[in-house]
């Protein structure tokens, strides 16, 4: 590796070395361990002396920083002391929005994992990663790797947005051709390319209330009012939608976080609504591949005959989340847009990434792992509702659910939410609270209990603590 060592102006070079190289490893730049650049080379790409370099090496030995190896070369001799070289704190400031939405971000369990991991861990919308077929994709990735790969489509690769039509056509009637389809970098990326061309500062966007706070804050970011919409047990309340919303954020197939479906009277009503108003619906299709009963509504996309949805699908929850592959299906209207958007965000999705799910989905491995998966969630989400039908039923009522990776507990007005999540925390049980879905005072708490990063061996512990966690002190 290069050492950047700078001689600019008058002096001892050789004190000037000894003092830069002994920085690096003071900062932690060099470890202990690596190797210095030969005294030739270094001499050769500071045009000085071979001798210069050598007094400063000896120096740095001397001193305890460098030692030599016969036959080997020179190496860093001691570990940095601690901490590491920081950039300068700065009188640069973010804009207000962005200060506060920072802010928002840190605090926000669902956008960041915790720390450490919890013993029982029932944070919602996590799949289990010990599923995935890793020893498959990997030769799948393996395969898709090319030395020469040049900057792909924006779009995605062709393969893979044929797959995907084909995938989603049939596993949710969505009406598409791989020329409709966009790869994205995980859902969140196409929830920003899509406000990036519809929003402008001040747009109203209407997004469900609870609702999915990291859609919140994209729009947000982007300058938009959001307005929180209520919703009950037939999905978002479309006659409480503003006349002004210029953009309606849903996830109708699996409300997040309640888990109700949104009934198709209510889908028809936002149609038409967004058609009245000339508003776009942006439809995440949330959780809509682990359905353990009852048969799957029609998506808003499949339903709409004016082009007013936008549909928003993502490879998170199947796959793995790490590996931020995330599609839309725009109106062909929105499609130049969203693609110039895309090129200027990131230009593409990488390749080799995209030729390896392209052939998971061909292959028929993508079906197959998820019926394997829905199996497996199937059992754990019973377990949950067991419990709830059960030990904790005079405490909590499930929202009737039956897909996903989570179920909500609505709480009876005499259990102290705030205090059971303390106490399931000091339990090393991690856990979110209804109440942080709001983006107001919520008009009822409760627990939203994931399942995907359990296992079915461990979730009867972690419900017998939940149990004793809400129950009334004394």
């Amino acid at each position: 590796m290069e050492l950047h060592i700078s001689l600019e102006g008058r002096g001892d070079q050789a004190a000037r070395i000894y003092r830069q190289v002994r920085d690096a490893i003071l900062d932690g730049r060099l470890r202990a361990g690596d190797r210095v650049p030969p005294s030739r080379d270094l001499a050769r790409q500071l045009a000085v002396s071979r001798n210069t370099v050598a007094a400063a090496y000896d120096r740095l030995v001397g001193d305890g920083f460098l030692e030599g190896r016969a036959g080997a070369g020179t190496f860093v001799a001691m570990p940095a002391p601690g901490g590491s070289r920081r950039a300068p704190v700065g009188a640069l400031r973010p804009s207000p929005r962005w200060a506060v939405l920072a802010g928002e971000l840190a605090a926000d369990l669902s956008a960041r994992p915790p720390t450490r991991k919890a013993r029982y861990d029932l944070r919602a919308g996590h799949p289990d990663g010990g599923l995935f077929p890793l020893a498959t994709w990997r030769r799948l990735l393996t395969r898709s790797l090319r030395a020469d790969a040049e900057y792909a489509d924006p779009a995605g690769l062709e393969r893979l947005r044929a797959a995907i039509a084909r995938a989603v056509g049939l596993s949710r009637s969505v009406r598409a051709a791989a020329a409709d389809v966009i790869v994205t970098n995980g859902a969140q990326q196409g929830l920003d390319l899509v406000g990036r061309v519809l929003i402008e500062p001040g747009s109203v966007v209407a997004v469900e209330e609870p609702g999915y706070p990291p859609a919140r804050l994209a729009f947000t970011a982007l300058g938009a009012r959001v307005v929180p919409v209520p919703v009950d047990g037939d999905g978002l309340v479309v006659d409480a939608l503003p006349r002004s919303a210029r953009l309606v954020y849903v996830t109708p197939s699996h409300q997040y976080p309640l888990g109700v479906p949104m009934s198709l009277t209510r889908r028809a009503a936002l149609l038409g609504w967004a058609e009245r108003h000339g508003a776009a619906i942006v439809e995440d299709d949330y959780d809509s591949e682990f359905r353990f009963s009852d048969r799957p509504l029609e998506p808003l996309q499949s339903l709409d005959r004016a082009g007013r949805v936008v549909y928003v699908g993502s490879f998170a929850k199947t796959l793995l989340p790490a590996l931020r592959l995330g599609f839309l299906v725009p109106p062909a209207s929105l499609r130049p847009a969203l693609v110039a958007a895309k090129r200027l965000a990131d230009w593409h999705v990488e390749p080799a990434a995209q030729a390896a799910l392209a052939d998971f989905i061909d292959e028929g491995l993508l079906r197959r792992h998820v019926r394997t998966v829905t199996r497996v969630y199937a059992a754990r989400h019973e377990l949950v509702t067991t419990a709830a039908r059960g030990p904790l039923a005079d405490r909590f009522t499930p929202v009737p659910s039956s897909a996903g990776l989570h179920v909500t507990l609505l709480a009876a007005a005499h259990v102290d939410v705030p205090r059971t999540l303390a106490r399931l925390r000091d339990a090393d049980v991690a856990v979110e609270g209804l109440a942080g879905f709001y983006t107001a005072a919520a008009p009822a708490d409760g627990l939203v209990i994931g399942y995907g990063m359990i296992t079915a061996g461990d979730l009867p512990a972690a419900l017998d603590l939940l149990d004793r966690a809400s129950r009334p002190l004394g």
